[in-house]
């Protein structure tokens, strides 16, 4: 976000009452709401999730307009700066917590809670149940799938985003260089990378579905596959959402070399489901 110099902008900036942070947790509720109702088969689930999702980013769009006209004005100076630092690392390690819950039940399910179901004490309950990750549960509950390998999409996926990475570097490196073109062609290749992400992911979800017969409902398995690499595709999306504010603020000329942060704040995040993939990749395709 463009930044005025210390000594025009106000010691520390108080906005004014906003409508804005009620209407983002009204949004997220019916998103939510919608979301709920969708997997458990409601009919209205979809419109409504849909409908949440619009009414976000419609929400994100004037509230962030907002942001950018009161940092245009010069009401922001070097506290407010660092004030957005530090909320945008505080963020994204809650972001890290909750990829941290999914992992810790990936593990739990896998490491803890498989073995112990085969062990010799319950196989009087279930005598044909094996204990191998991707198990079809016991007295067979879970109607047979195949579980996804590493090749060749997600190895597709990990060479995309991991290039991502280093063409949103690039593209940082040419902005503090005052390279306005040449930032945004960088940061276009990026937000293309991504897109080429998304895609083959929904690919790789359709494969999955109609000829490996893998779904949420395929047991623990299905459910931790689709919920890890379901909300890292979501993180992907919304990234490349930010990235694409910046490339239009960018080609604007909204920022200096010295005064960037709405940038670098997208590109953190970016970095992190960078990092979130890797540890996807290797825990859910390779393990």
């Amino acid at each position: 976000m463009k930044m005025s110099l210390p000594h025009t902008a106000p010691y520390y900036f108080v906005p004014g009452p906003s409508r804005w942070p009620l209407a983002a947790g009204m949004s997220m509720l019916v998103t939510m709401a919608g979301a709920s109702g969708w997997v458990n088969g409601a009919s209205w689930g979809p419109a409504v999730n849909i409908a949440g999702i619009l009414a976000m980013l419609v929400v994100l769009y004037f509230w962030f307009g907002d942001a950018i006209r009161e940092s245009e004005t010069g009401k922001y100076g070097a506290r407010i700066d660092s004030s957005y630092r530090w909320s945008m690392s505080w963020f994204i390690f809650s972001e890290v917590m909750f990829f941290g819950a999914f992992f810790g039940a990936l593990f739990y399910a896998r490491s803890i809670t498989m073995p112990w179901l085969a062990d010799l004490d319950h196989k009087l309950l279930w005598p044909d149940f094996a204990g191998h990750w991707g198990s079809v549960g016991p007295a067979g509950t879970v109607e047979h799938f195949e579980t996804m390998g590493p090749f060749p999409i997600p190895t597709i996926n990990t060479a995309l985003l991991l290039t991502s990475g280093v063409t949103l570097t690039i593209a940082h490196h040419a902005l503090r260089a005052g390279h306005r073109s040449k930032t945004a062609f960088w940061l276009f290749l990026t937000i293309l990378l991504g897109a080429t992400f998304m895609g083959f992911q929904a690919y790789e979800y359709h494969h999955a579905y109609t000829e490996l017969n893998l779904k949420l409902s395929s047991g623990i398995y299905g459910s931790t596959f689709f919920m890890l690499t379901g909300f890292h595709g979501f993180h992907v999306t919304m990234g490349a959402i930010m990235l694409s504010v910046m490339l239009y603020r960018v080609m604007r000329g909204d920022f200096t070399p010295e005064s960037h942060f709405g940038f670098e704040g997208a590109a953190w995040y970016w970095h992190f489901v960078d990092v979130v993939w890797l540890g996807l990749y290797v825990v859910v395709y390779w393990m």
